[in-house]
Formats: structure tokens, C-alpha cells, sequence
């Protein structure tokens, strides 16, 4: 389970983010919070900081001439968004990501949607190479405000165990 607050003298308490490696089981579902609405000043700046010029995310016109009829949020800010709704719950104790894989996007993101996700454990095991580590595997799933599926993909951590790390007391 994971702690809100850590005491490290009497009555003094440092907040505490993440799981530990031992913290996961297989099957857990976590429910990550609060959700964000993507605006399109979001949009654009995401275009424009990754140089994609694709114009059916940032001209209206354009888009209005697609089966979308308006401008679509890029595909990779819809990961990153997700990704990091759940750093707090699942990787906020990660040595480094390990991949990405299986990421589907069956519905649209559009300017003014609020996005919800929510992560499950599929696999652990340890790291062979490094005892004080494990190996986590999440599918995370993220919804619009409708509850339609707009995203989902496996993420792979590799995660500080309890007591090690530079997070540990």
C-alpha cells in the first residue's frame, strides 16, 4: 500500500509518492486522479515543441474538411498526458522506464476533452542484474469525459525495491 506521508522525526512528516517494487500485485487496478482537460493552447504548444506539422492538429480549416470535422490532439501528447497521470501512483519510485508497447487509440482526443486513467499490474518479477530492483508491467487505459476508451499500452518499469533507492530512509 502505498504511504502519503512518511514520519522522519516526531512529528515531522515527508510526503511519499509511488509503490515500492513489494508495494505491486498482479491484478491491482489504480485509478489515477485528478483527470485533465486538454485545451487547445495544450495542443499547439505540444505541436510545436515536437515539430509536428501535421496541419490536422492546429488548423481549423483543414480539419474541418476531415471525417473529424475539427482539430485532433496529437497522439503522442494523449501518451504523455496519460504517462504522467500515473507517475504519482505507479512510477514515482522507478529507476527508468523500460518501454512502451502494444499503444492503441481507438477514439479520438479532441480540444475541451477531460481525460481518466487508470493503470493495472500485469507482470513482476526481479531484475537479474540488480537485486535491489524489480521489474513492473502496467496497462494503462485512458478514457474521455464520456467514458470512451481513447488510449491504451503496456508501460515496463524497473522499480526500486524497500529500503534501497534515493528515496529510502
Amino acid at each position: 500500500m502505498r504511504d502519503a506521508a512518511i514520519e522522519i522525526a516526531p512529528g515531522r512528516y515527508r510526503e511519499s509518492q509511488g509503490r515500492w517494487f513489494e508495494d505491486f500485485r498482479v491484478g491491482d487496478i489504480y485509478e489515477h486522479r485528478p483527470g485533465r482537460t486538454i485545451s487547445e493552447a495544450d495542443n499547439t504548444w505540444f505541436t510545436l515543441l515536437t515539430m509536428n506539422s501535421h496541419p490536422l492538429h492546429f488548423d481549423h480549416e483543414y480539419a474541418a474538411k476531415t471525417e473529424f470535422g475539427r482539430p485532433l490532439v496529437v497522439s503522442t501528447l494523449t501518451l504523455a498526458i496519460l504517462t504522467g497521470m500515473s507517475v504519482s501512483d505507479v512510477s514515482a519510485k522507478a529507476v527508468a522506464n523500460l518501454g512502451w508497447t502494444d499503444i492503441r487509440l481507438p477514439h479520438p482526443v479532441f480540444h475541451g476533452d477531460t481525460l481518466y486513467a487508470e493503470s493495472e499490474v500485469t507482470e513482476l518479477r526481479d531484475s537479474e542484474k540488480r537485486p535491489a530492483q524489480g521489474i513492473v508491467t502496467i496497462r494503462t487505459t485512458g478514457r474521455n469525459q464520456h467514458g470512451a476508451v481513447i488510449c491504451t499500452y503496456l508501460r515496463t518499469m524497473l522499480v526500486w525495491k524497500r529500503g534501497h533507492g534515493p528515496d529510502s530512509l
